[in-house]
């Protein structure tokens, strides 16, 4: 599972990804910016059962803070696309083949209205973001009909006796396009071979929201005077307020212990008088401090938080359906064979089994699976058991 940050260049797109990420990469208000991906990982957020159990948790593949779980997940920072990106203009084949690596797609706006259709600085409120989030979406919508067209689905099908749902799996599934999806995107739409774009736009655009959900990040919230925001959330678009800028400021004070704070709080905390091992007192300065106090007041007592990890979280759980197990050995201590306590925290798609996770956990384990125990509970649970959101739950197989 991969999520993508993209959209129009010089949108804040990657302060967004350092945001998230912490990793160092290239920002400035530039055109193109960025041009080969950046990755790295962020973390989606949720409640650690270490609490509820009044036991404490050694993480081994994700951390754990007080309660609050954070579970990796990879983040992909994509090249900026501009109007035309599906005709090549711009880097846009390399831009639209990326962004299908992806799962959710996470479309940064300048919600302020502060960058032209190419990522060029305008006046704030100059620029509608509506014309953005359209032509987004438009963009990759033309570019699958583009690759639709050159397949001929028509002469296809003959030579292959393939049906229509199988020849574009197959001419898509290259672009992560699943059959299911497909399937349901004709059943949808009741096109055929030979449709008219305009029918075969309407199928991709429905194919496109079953596979590569879009959630809107509405960046640079502080300076939206033009209430933008308020504009698109009264016509149900799915956004969600965010300040990338002030994110990345309040992780990298944190990383430097110079405030306490978790991606996601709705506050932090100043740390005073912090010594060093070398013995220097680090602090912030009154400039710093000055900083630190307009996001507080302008941004996390308005909108709660920054925004970034409620989009993150929005994302994995929301548009992706996923949960939290707990895979463990040991039921009783909720360990590891090496006394690692909740040792692993899987994202699993609701609607997920017993015999998934055991799958999941390895192949071996899967294929000789015995039966399951819910440690919460202490009862067993049979393979087809449907996991739940905080499950712990320890698998039995045979040798």
């Amino acid at each position: 599972m991969q999520l993508a940050v993209c959209g129009k260049t010089n949108t804040g797109k990657t302060t967004f990804f350092s945001a998230a990420t912490l990793v160092d990469a290239e920002i400035s208000n530039r055109v193109f910016t960025t041009i080969e991906p950046n990755k790295g990982v962020t973390y989606v957020r949720t409640k650690c059962p270490c609490k509820e159990l009044g036991t404490k948790c050694s993480p081994q593949d994700s951390k754990c803070n007080d309660g609050i779980r954070l579970v990796p997940v990879k983040l992909i920072d994509i090249a900026g696309l501009v109007p035309g990106a599906h005709l090549g203009r711009g880097l846009g084949n390399q831009f639209l083949s990326d962004i299908m690596e992806a799962s959710v797609l996470i479309h940064v706006v300048d919600i302020a209205g502060s960058t032209d259709s190419n990522g060029n600085a305008v006046s704030h409120g100059s620029h509608n973001p509506e014309e953005d989030i359209e032509f987004f979406k438009e963009e990759i919508d033309y570019w699958i009909l583009g690759i639709l067209k050159k397949a001929q689905l028509s002469k296809r099908m003959e030579h292959t006796h393939d049906d229509l749902a199988n020849a574009i799996y197959k001419q898509l599934s290259g672009l992560g396009i699943n059959l299911d999806n497909v399937e349901e995107a004709i059943g949808k739409t009741g096109i055929t071979a030979t449709s008219a774009n305009v029918d075969m736009l309407k199928f991709i655009e429905i194919l496109r929201e079953l596979n590569k959900p879009i959630i809107i990040a509405a960046n640079k919230i502080d300076i939206d005077i033009s209430g933008n925001f308020e504009k698109f959330k009264n016509k149900g678009i799915k956004i969600i307020p965010c300040c990338a800028e002030a994110e990345l400021a309040l992780r990298r004070a944190a990383e430097k212990k110079l405030i306490k704070y978790l991606p996601g709080d709705s506050d932090f905390e100043i740390i005073e008088n912090k010594t060093t091992t070398e013995g220097r007192q680090v602090v912030l300065d009154e400039k710093q401090k000055r900083a630190m106090e307009f996001i507080r007041e302008k941004i996390l007592k308005r909108f709660g938080s920054t925004g970034i990890q409620k989009i993150i979280d929005t994302a994995v759980f929301e548009l992706l359906n996923m949960i939290v197990v707990y895979p463990v050995e040991n039921e009783n201590r909720y360990s590891d064979k090496k006394g690692n306590v909740l040792p692993n925290a899987f994202l699993m798609p609701r609607g997920s089994t017993a015999l998934d996770l055991a799958f999941r956990v390895h192949e071996d384990i899967g294929k000789k699976f015995i039966s399951a125990v819910d440690a919460k509970t202490g009862r067993s649970v049979s393979a087809d058991y449907e996991l739940k959101d905080g499950d712990i739950i320890s698998i039995k197989a045979g040798r």
